[in-house]
């Protein structure tokens, strides 16, 4: 013998190719449940501030028509008489020119007035995370 012994001798130190391949398949694992989780997250958060939004421009629409007896012509109507700041931003489309207005039915008593914004909703044709259509919020 050459005067190192087997016991001598120093393992050799690192992580076999099996090992670093199971610590990477895991993380690739985590990172995608944390990416999924995400991305819900931010659909359900998007969908909160719509049903915030619709909530509040149905309540504009209610006061206008309780102070003023008739609905308003418009979203911006309810801007310009102060019911609203602004006209929200729709969290789906990213726009505020996208919301669908539907018109109030004529009054039978005065046939000749003007129709105004009886609901608003959604312009989007989306689907929620429940199944139902953003457009039939």
């Amino acid at each position: 013998m050459n005067g190192v012994t087997r016991e001598s001798k120093r393992p050799q130190a690192g992580f076999t190719l099996i090992e670093l391949l199971v610590v990477l398949s895991l993380i690739l694992i985590l990172s995608t449940i944390g990416l999924t989780q995400y991305r819900t997250s931010i659909i359900h958060a998007n969908e909160a501030v719509l049903r915030e939004d619709l909530f509040r421009m149905r309540d504009a629409i209610d006061q206008h028509y309780a102070d003023k007896g008739q609905y308003p012509g418009g979203l911006t109507e309810l801007v310009s008489a102060g019911y609203m700041r602004s006209v929200p931003v729709d969290p789906v489309t990213k726009s505020a020119d996208s919301w669908q207005t539907i018109p109030s039915e004529p009054d039978p008593n005065n046939p000749t007035a003007p129709t105004g914004v009886f609901d608003v909703k959604s312009g989007s044709d989306g689907t929620a995370l429940d199944g139902t259509k953003y457009a039939d919020w």
